[in-house]
């Protein structure tokens, strides 16, 4: 079994974050994507200091999925140089992390 990740993603808007969730849910790259937000970031950018109002994608999937997730994030979003972070599921409930690799194809 893959183990889970959690991918951390910021888009422009909650429309793109809504679409970009659609599609990674309705390929099965994703068993849940929440849209959080609006959030605001602070970031360096082609050397001056940038201030957006952003949303965040909280992106479950499996490890096995990483390279494909990734893959189809850069291809949906609009940013250069998009954020996409994968952080492991140290621990959680199993019925969860079962449904997550059953959703994804990683059973």
């Amino acid at each position: 079994m893959s183990p889970a990740l959690v991918l951390l993603v910021t888009v422009p808007s909650r429309a793109a974050g809504e679409q970009m969730a659609e599609v990674l849910v309705g390929e099965s790259l994703a068993a849940c994507v929440n849209v959080v937000g609006p959030i605001r970031s602070i970031y360096r950018w082609q050397g001056e200091i940038c201030r957006d109002d952003e949303h965040l994608l909280l992106i479950k999937t499996t490890d096995a999925r990483y390279a494909t997730v990734e893959a189809r994030v850069r291809a949906l979003h609009t940013y250069d140089n998009p954020e996409v972070i994968a952080l492991p599921v140290a621990r959680g409930a199993a019925a969860y992390l079962a449904w997550i690799q059953s959703v994804t194809g990683e059973e």
